[in-house]
């Protein structure tokens, strides 16, 4: 894991970002009306749920399209830039433990390719310090 921590780069996504659920009962709906959001976004239907990242920005101008939803944030988007096997076991593991030490809670969202994690805004600065020690430490 310290081979694989030093490689990584650490990106911020400046603009604020918000979580979304949308009742499943509205999965339809947001099919059409998500279609087109802009990187980074990410959309998950269950059953249970459509649980939907993307920027408050674009939240806001979608979500009078919704009835029944509820939305938390501001939050800060990170990326983990480096490319991930999928058979790498604890990765996320290391960096939520990392950051619930410093009392920073995470919603993670792992991509093919790449872990990303939110934390809420306020808690940004810090969350990126935790970070970039844990790379630093690592290539050491």
């Amino acid at each position: 894991m310290r081979k694989i921590l030093s490689q990584t780069v650490v990106k911020e996504h400046r603009d604020d970002y918000s979580i979304v659920y949308i009742d499943p009962g509205e999965g339809e709906k947001a099919r059409t009306v998500l279609r087109n959001l802009k990187p980074y976004s990410s959309i998950t239907y269950t059953v249970d749920e459509v649980s939907v990242v993307l920027r408050s920005a674009e939240w806001e101008s979608l979500k009078g399209n919704f009835g029944n939803y509820k939305v938390e944030g501001p939050y800060r988007l990170f990326t983990f830039d480096i490319v991930l096997d999928l058979s790498i076991v604890g990765f996320l593991s290391v960096v939520s433990t990392a950051l619930a030490e410093s009392s920073v809670s995470v919603f993670a969202v792992s991509t093919y390719l790449k872990d990303h994690i939110l934390v809420k805004k306020r808690d940004a600065v810090k969350a990126l310090s935790v970070l970039n020690g844990l790379v630093s430490s690592a290539k050491t």
